[in-house]
């Protein structure tokens, strides 16, 4: 009888199992050493070739140029191979080089993605975005209910923004109110907002009936970024010789909102983006006419980055929560 072991020495029957094991590892040793070369060894080859630069694979892998250079040196000391030309400021990849990479490098994106695919934790992502903090408040964090059930692994980021007048935070989204699309990064429509005249129940009860001259007796609220507002309403109506007793500018919208729910007088109130107040009572019509804007709700792209992802997942997310505003 023989033990057979394919490629392989053939062992006879006077050889002992201890020997036999033995004599078995030592042939393989031999025969996978090139498998022993590091994975981190195979991934600086591979992003060295793609940039042609030990220093930029040091910063693309988070590593010190001295580190790449080693575990190359290694890769070819493994390999018996000259894969790079090493001159004063450069390095070029030899012709060996070249097809050990045509053939290395598909290998290792199926790799990673045969990992990615079965890998029990995944990687956590996350997106920033920026966005006045009316609009934050009254449409988006109420609806970001089943985002983290959606995407579990993408973390949100959300900085609000007080007013127009503030300065816009760095993120990789942002959400503005302008009168024209921008056109310096991509940029999408979400919807168009008009202003209405609200006031609590109770005043709306004392003052609905007396028509639009009771916007002469009252205290008027608008935002400050808008401090016309009220007399291009009044003019939209055909209310002439508009003479208002007094006007109270707040400098952010929900102030404006909690004024005239509070009782402080009658609020030019933004739609859709304000109908939760509507919905619940905090807040009634005074009148139905609305005074139509220029202004408009875009989400604004900043990192054009075509592999994150998770910003074009969070782009549509938002496009598709939004639809039914437009």
């Amino acid at each position: 009888m023989q033990y057979v072991k394919h490629k392989f020495s053939v062992i006879n029957d006077n050889a002992t199992f201890v020997d036999y094991n033995q004599r078995l590892t030592n042939e393989i040793e031999c025969y996978i050493m090139p498998m022993h070369t590091p994975m981190r060894g195979l991934r600086c080859f591979c992003v060295a070739a793609d940039c042609l630069s030990f220093k930029e694979t040091a910063k693309r892998l988070y590593l010190t140029p001295s580190a790449v250079s080693h575990q190359i040196k290694q890769l070819e000391d493994n390999l018996n191979l000259q894969l790079f030309e090493r001159q004063t400021r450069s390095i070029v990849l030899t012709e060996t080089g070249k097809r050990f990479y045509q053939s290395i490098q598909p290998l290792m994106q199926q790799l990673a993605a045969t990992i990615g695919e079965f890998s029990q934790v995944q990687r956590m992502l996350e997106v920033s975005i920026s966005m006045p903090e009316f609009f934050a408040s009254e449409l988006f964090v109420p609806r970001l209910i089943g985002w983290s059930e959606q995407y579990p692994n993408i973390n949100l980021k959300l900085e609000t923004v007080k007013s127009r007048r503030d300065s816009q935070k760095y993120t990789d989204l942002s959400i503005i109110l302008s009168g024209k699309k921008p056109e310096e990064n991509i940029a999408y429509d979400l919807f168009p907002i008009s202003y209405v005249p609200a006031c609590n129940a109770q005043q709306y009860q004392q003052w609905h009936s007396k028509g639009y001259r009771i916007l002469e007796k009252v205290p008027l609220l608008l935002h400050q970024a808008r401090p016309y507002a009220w007399h291009r309403w009044a003019e939209h109506v055909g209310y002439h010789n508009f003479r208002p007793k007094q006007i109270i500018q707040l400098d952010s919208m929900f102030s404006v909102a909690r004024a005239a729910q509070q009782g402080l007088g009658v609020a030019l109130i933004p739609l859709p983006i304000s109908n939760g107040w509507f919905t619940n009572g905090s807040l009634q019509r005074l009148f139905e006419q609305e005074l139509l804007s220029r202004d408009r709700y875009y989400l604004v792209r900043h990192d054009n980055d075509p592999h994150r992802d998770e910003i074009q997942l969070l782009i549509d997310w938002i496009l598709q929560s939004f639809h039914l505003d437009k």
